[in-house]
Parts: structure tokens; C-alpha cells; sequence
């Protein structure tokens, strides 16, 4: 079936045309994370007003890991403990940072009534793979080992992002399984999880919007270099076994070249015995999910999302 966008997604995406912002495989990725950062300023929907929003500094081998903390006035304690989303932007591993997805995370803590911890892990080119996920795994852990101290309750720990965001935090409920910390769930925004890039819709013409497929080459290039594609930890799709990995909410957008890669690993997780919530958008783009100023359907999956958060416990 062909992709038809929704009315809203349409004029997005005309609006993007139209700007004649220049293609990111054009640029620098320091000039890409500019562009970027800047279309934040007219896409993100207003932020909930919270209790406290403070930046983090989580050590690690290299130095430290930046990181935010988001705590919303509503918090669902436990003993005095509440859950918490170590959150993994988007941005194909080279651009994106905290700001470009902060008030998403502040949506989350706000309607999820938990804590968020936005983790700024290295980018690509300077960082190629796997400097991204060894930070994801050290801030998850790290942040389950002083989960106390942070009003964290260790048991409802739970990790998430979109698209780069996504790959990673599937990769770290994947590296956690095998050697810890146990994890209460996983969020899969849109999320990359096989570079074989064979997947149908990665040549149909409709999905190559905003993520078109011939950033997904650049954005490939810079962060895996010379890397093996194939490893579980660049394609987590790849792996072995996907048994004991914790419940998984999946997202895919229709107009998304990563859409068929997302279904395929929601069944992966499924026939594993992994309980899955799979929710897909048929007439959104790739990167919706931020765009709650412009596309009320990302209002729609904050809502939704927070649903399940809290039906975790």
C-alpha cells in the first residue's frame, strides 16, 4: 500500500521543502547539528511546567557523560522511590543533543509521572561506534547503581529513545539481559536495528522524507566507519537471542525508511516471548515524534506512551 501522509505531516513537510534548508549529507556534521538544533525552536510543543529540571554529570573511562535530569510535579513513589526513562536521543548518532530533545523529556516525566534522565552520549564522526553505546550502557548502569540517591527506584528502571536513540536503547536492554542492571522495559521510538538497510522500505520513494535514504548512507558512514555492520551492538536485529529482554514498546511511522526494520524487530521480540505494545502511525514521517507543535499525532504518542509507563507500575 502506498504511504499517504496526514494532512498535517503534508504541510510539514511542503514547509521543509520550501525552506530550502540544504540536505544534512551537504554538510559538516557540526554545520548539520545547527540546522537541527535550530527547527527545534519551531517544532517542539510548549514544556509542561515541572518541579525540577537539573543537569547531570554521570563519570565515565573518557570523562564524564553530560546528562538532565527531568522530575515532574506528579511522581509516582514507591517507598519513597519512583520510576525512571534514561532516555537516548535521535539524530543517526551524529547530530542531536539535549536541547533538541528536551522538551519531549519533559513530556514524558510530566505525563508518565516519572523521572527522566536524558543522557548526552558522544556523537559521530569525532566518536564513531561503539563510543555512543558504551556511553549508554555506562549511564544506565550508572544511574541504576545510584538509583537511591537520586529518588530512583531501581526496579522500575526503564530505557527509551528515538531513532539512533531507539538502536541504542535496544542494544543496551540487550547488554544489560546478559549482564545487568535488570530493567523494568524498553521504549522503541522508530528505532534503527539492522544496517543491512534491505528492508523494503528503504527504497520506497514515499518514506525518503526528512530521513531520506540517502542521509541514512551518511549518517552510516560517519558513525560506523569501518565498523562491522553486522555486530549485534551496530544492528541489534543481529542478535543471538532476544529471550528475557524486558517488555517493549515499539513505534513505527509509515513514511519512515526504518518502518519495516521497527515491524521485524517487534515480531523478533514477540516471537521470543518478550510482551511487545507495537503502536504505527501510517500517515507520519520519520522524527514525528518531537514535532508536537506542528503534528498533534505526537501529542497523541506522548499520551499514549505515558499510558504504558505507568501501566508498567
Amino acid at each position: 500500500m502506498p504511504v499517504v501522509l496526514d494532512p498535517d505531516a503534508a504541510a510539514v513537510y511542503k514547509a521543509f521543502q520550501e525552506a530550502g534548508r540544504p540536505a544534512y549529507e551537504t554538510l559538516t556534521a557540526p554545520e548539520a547539528r545547527e540546522y537541527y538544533r535550530a527547527a527545534r525552536i519551531v517544532s517542539n510543543p510548549e514544556p509542561p511546567a515541572l518541579e525540577s529540571s537539573k543537569a547531570l554529570a554521570i563519570p565515565a573511562p573518557h570523562g564524564n557523560i553530560p546528562a538532565h535530569i527531568y522530575t515532574p510535579k506528579t511522581l509516582r513513589k514507591t517507598n519513597g522511590l519512583a520510576p525512571c526513562l534514561v532516555f537516548f536521543h535521535g539524530g543517526g548518532w551524529v547530530i542531536g543533543d539535549l536541547d533538541t530533545h528536551e522538551v519531549v523529556c519533559q513530556k514524558l516525566a510530566h505525563e508518565g509521572e516519572l523521572i527522566v534522565i536524558s543522557v548526552d552520549y558522544r556523537l559521530a564522526p569525532e566518536h564513531r561506534f561503539p563510543a555512543a553505546v558504551d556511553d549508554a550502557v555506562t549511564a544506565t548502569r550508572w544511574v541504576a547503581a545510584n538509583a537511591g540517591d537520586l529518588g530512583i527506584d531501581a526496579a522500575r528502571l526503564i530505557v527509551g529513545g528515538d531513532s539512533a536513540g531507539g538502536n541504542l536503547a535496544a542494544v543496551v536492554a540487550l547488554t544489560a539481559r546478559d549482564g545487568g542492571p535488570k530493567l523494568a522495559a524498553q521504549l522503541l521510538i522508530y528505532p534503527g536495528t539492522d544496517f543491512s538497510r534491505k528492508h523494503a522500505s528503504h527504497r520506497e520513494p514515499e518514506t525518503s522524507i526528512l530521513l531520506t535514504h540517502s542521509v541514512i548512507g551518511w549518517f552510516a558512514n560517519h558513525y560506523l566507519g569501518g565498523a562491522d555492520s553486522t555486530d549485534w551492538r551496530a544492528s541489534p536485529a543481529r542478535a543471538k537471542s532476544f529471550a528475557g529482554l524486558p517488555p517493549a514498546y515499539v513505534l513505527t511511522a509509515g513514511a519512515d525508511p526504518l518502518r519495516d526494520e521497527g515491524d521485524e524487530y517487534a515480531n523478533f521480540l514477540k516471537d521470543a516471548g518478550v510482551p511487545v505494545t507495537y503502536r504505527h502511525f501510517p500517515g507520519q514521517f520519520h522524527g514525528f515524534f518531537t514535532m508536537g507543535k506542528l503534528l498533534n499525532q505526537a501529542n497523541v504518542a506522548v499520551t499514549e506512551i505515558s499510558t504504558w509507563l505507568k501501566g508498567l507500575g
